[in-house]
């Protein structure tokens, strides 16, 4: 074991059990934050442009770039508006909303456990704070009012350790839950804006018809 291995396991002891609950919530906060980032990479969420270009090709009566089952979402959407062409108008709609309502969920995946994180962390670094500071105060009693003040000094910013941790958790937590949530909201403004767009057209077609 490594110099800095041991002082950061001496540091976590410091703390007691809710030190070492809040390192595991922050390594976990960690792991989610890069997987989220990860999987919205993959769904291609800041790269729409071929997906207007698809829509565009679609709104045009022709097939596109767009085709199911490829990784982008907006891409994903645009087949089913496609796909959606020749169905009935209420049909049509019960379909591509349903299908917009599964990638959001798709989409929103792993904010519940940030939520989580960002509720707990705080309140386990109150409890372990609460609890060093009833075992400084203990120690203080048994010395019968004879306790050296460093000694006593010591014992409460050993636990005020654990609050300060929780809140250093919580606050990233926070915010990566906010941008992944605007992130989710701004997707979902895209995916209405295209169905409304497709349903237009729709209209306007029937229409010349």
């Amino acid at each position: 074991m490594t110099l800095d291995m041991i002082a950061l396991r001496g540091f976590l002891d410091t703390g007691g059990p809710a030190l070492w609950a809040i390192a595991a919530l922050s390594v976990l906060t960690v792991a989610i934050v890069l997987w989220k980032i990860w999987r919205l990479t993959l769904d291609g969420v800041w790269a729409k442009g071929r997906a207007e270009r698809a829509l565009r090709d679609a709104l045009a009566g022709e097939p596109g770039a767009a085709r199911p089952g490829t990784r982008n979402l907006h891409l994903r959407f645009v087949a089913a508006l496609q796909s959606g062409r020749d169905l009935p108008n209420a049909l049509a709609r019960e379909q591509i909303t349903s299908v917009a309502q599964r990638e959001l969920g798709q989409l929103r995946a792993g904010l519940r456990p940030l939520e989580l994180i960002m509720t707990i962390a705080p309140l386990i670094g109150l409890l372990g704070t609460v609890l060093g500071m009833i075992e400084a105060f203990q120690a203080l009693e048994t010395s019968g009012g004879q306790a050296d003040p460093s000694v006593l000094a010591g014992g409460i910013w050993e636990a005020l350790l654990t609050t300060a941790a929780g809140m250093a958790v919580a606050i990233p937590a926070a915010v990566a839950l906010s941008w992944f949530e605007g992130i989710g909201e701004r997707v979902q403004a895209d995916l209405e804006q295209m169905a409304t767009r497709f349903f237009t057209s729709r209209a306007q077609g029937d229409e010349a018809a």
